[in-house]
């Protein structure tokens, strides 16, 4: 049987130098080729968890599928992807892969490019054109040698600037799929603006008025901008956001929904209860013991 963490495993940076920034190349067969003292981030990822950095994959070879947020992708040739530190993950299988990877945590991101991840979130696998899947491998490669010069007086800033090259790469590559900040509407700025503060909020702010009031909008104009701009409601996405939350603990942890409830911001269970059953169409329950079997069965 399945044995839980007490919550959601969070998945710290393996760092031998303290920079906040890790950036290898790996070229593995699968899972089983791996020695106990190889162990890198794509083994150590096959447990659901999430970790304390954004982490990148530019995949040269092989195929590696992936599970994020009970969503399961499959990243080819040529793709890059990046997983935000909110996003519950397991690598599920790979094979004949040629992969570099690399982790930075908000503190090492410049200002802009946090910005930029997190007007993607969440991220879905991208594939490249060969131009830019080649510009972003010889970076790749280029902060590769210098993560290895450690003895470099300038070394953390190097690693720094490098990765951030990278991380802006990356981002102006999803960025390129939506339109630019010039060509948003009134009604696309303000659901930009509510949904950057509802992933920032969600936990304390259930009510459409505290979105409002943090966006100096009136109600009824941020009802009408979302639900212009997606076809739902404030209340709706408000709801989504928090269930999947709860899903994603209830999944990967052994809290109680009691317990559930409460780190979500839900003195009254009840009232939660009523909620998870209305938008997931199933119990709390029943939904932790479904997923459990499911589980598995992939086991």
């Amino acid at each position: 049987m399945r044995k839980k963490a007490a919550s959601i495993l969070v998945n710290p940076l393996a760092d031998e130098f303290g920079s906040g920034i890790r950036i290898e190349k790996a070229l593995v067969k699968d899972f089983n080729s791996f020695e106990q003292a190889d162990l890198c981030i794509l083994a150590q990822a096959e447990q659901s968890h999430r970790d304390n950095y954004h982490l990148f994959f530019l995949l040269e070879e092989g195929t590696i599928s992936i599970e994020i947020d009970f969503q399961r992708h499959t990243i080819n040739p040529s793709s890059v992807i990046c997983i935000h530190p909110s996003q519950v993950h397991r690598i599920l299988s790979f094979e004949n892969v040629t992969v570099t990877f690399w982790t930075i945590t908000n503190e090492n991101l410049n200002p802009e490019n946090l910005l930029l991840l997190e007007n993607i979130t969440p991220a879905m696998p991208l594939t490249l054109d060969k131009d830019t899947f080649s510009i972003l491998s010889d970076a790749a490669s280029l902060s590769i040698k210098i993560a290895e010069r450690h003895r470099e007086k300038l070394h953390r800033s190097l690693l720094k600037d490098s990765c951030n090259t990278l991380v802006s790469l990356v981002a102006s590559q999803y960025l390129a799929q939506f339109k630019p900040a010039d060509r948003l509407s009134r009604f696309e700025v303000v659901t930009k603006a509510f949904k950057l503060a509802l992933e920032r909020d969600f936990r304390i702010a259930k009510k459409p008025g505290m979105y409002a009031q943090k966006l100096h909008l009136s109600i009824p104009y941020l009802n009408e901008c979302v639900k212009n701009t997606t076809g739902y409601s404030v209340s709706h996405h408000i709801q989504q956001r928090v269930i999947l939350e709860a899903k994603r603990f209830l999944h990967h942890s052994d809290k109680s929904v009691k317990e559930i409830a409460f780190e979500l911001g839900y003195d009254d269970y009840p009232q939660f209860s009523r909620l998870f059953t209305k938008i997931a169409g199933m119990t709390a329950l029943t939904f932790r013991n479904q997923n459990l079997d499911l589980f598995n069965t992939y086991l």
